[in-house]
């Protein structure tokens, strides 16, 4: 949760570099978390040893899915709807917990009880709510919704499925090992986009201040929150840690108000409410999930 709380300043601190493509603020954003984690990294080196191909093809899907994949569709989503806050993203964004828990039913084999069910469903439900000050989803941007949408989708399952792969490899090594892995991967990876994309000829016209940007990010929203979501991820079930990071929206509109001055409807306080509610069910009768 203090993750998903994290990553609601991402949006704050990402718009200064409306002017750089997503491909290279992945890797930018990847280049500096994989040198500020690399210290950190060396006592644990050996942590991969007892890996099998199967885990590092993971660990690679991780970095491909989560790291690239999923932030690069969901940035091209808003583009098409001119990042309008309420829209059809959003709430498409927020069927990531189904397919995190699809998936860790699937994969990791782990027990769906009625009771988590319900909560989770609830959960879902409230941050419609939360999300949408009015209740209705934003539709004015024509057939390029319909694309957005598609993308939306595509980054909740990308971000879904990393959730529970990530839980695989957090059995097997500690977080420390795998926040590190996920960051050295990505570099690679996210060099290829900026390459294939074309946006090789902006990788030296990066100035200061974008770079400081770039910085503050990955010590906050990225390498820092990546790291205690895993070891949050480390301790509990896939299925409880997807629904914990619908404080995310939650988190978001308490900011704007902060930020801006904008005031909760009485919707998005009754979400909330509810919300907070099912995440303390949750994690209050835990035994019993």
């Amino acid at each position: 949760m203090l993750a998903a709380l994290l990553w609601s300043f991402d949006g704050l601190l990402r718009h200064s570099l409306y002017s750089l493509s997503p491909t290279i603020i992945v890797f930018f954003e990847h280049l500096l978390g994989a040198i500020i984690i690399a210290p950190f990294f060396i006592p644990h080196r050996y942590e991969g040893r007892m890996f099998t191909k199967n885990d590092w093809l993971i660990m690679g899907a991780i970095a491909l899915f989560s790291g690239t994949l999923g932030t690069l569709a969901y940035t091209a989503a808003l583009g098409k709807i001119n990042f309008i806050p309420f829209s059809v993203v959003v709430l498409l964004q927020q069927t990531q917990p189904l397919f995190a828990i699809l998936l860790a039913t699937l994969l990791l084999k782990e027990k769906l009880s009625r009771y988590f069910l319900k909560y989770a469903a609830l959960a879902i439900v409230a941050v419609y709510f939360v999300s949408f000050p009015n209740l209705k989803v934003n539709l004015e941007t024509g057939g390029q919704t319909f694309i957005a949408a598609g993308l939306s989708l595509i980054a909740a399952f990308f971000w879904g499925s990393s959730t529970v792969l990530s839980k695989h490899i957090l059995k097997k090594a500690s977080f420390v090992f795998t926040t590190a892995m996920r960051f050295f991967f990505v570099v690679p990876i996210a060099l290829v986009f900026v390459f294939s994309t074309g946006s090789q000829t902006t990788l030296m016209q990066i100035s200061v201040i974008q770079v400081l940007t770039l910085l503050a990010i990955t010590l906050s929203t990225g390498l820092v929150a990546l790291t205690l979501y895993y070891k949050g991820l480390q301790k509990i079930p896939a299925r409880r840690s997807t629904i914990y990071e619908l404080m995310w929206p939650l988190s978001a509109i308490v900011l704007d108000f902060v930020v801006t001055g904008s005031v909760l409807s009485v919707t998005q306080v009754i979400g909330a409410a509810v919300l907070i509610f099912c995440m303390l069910r949750i994690t209050r009768y835990s035994s019993r999930l």
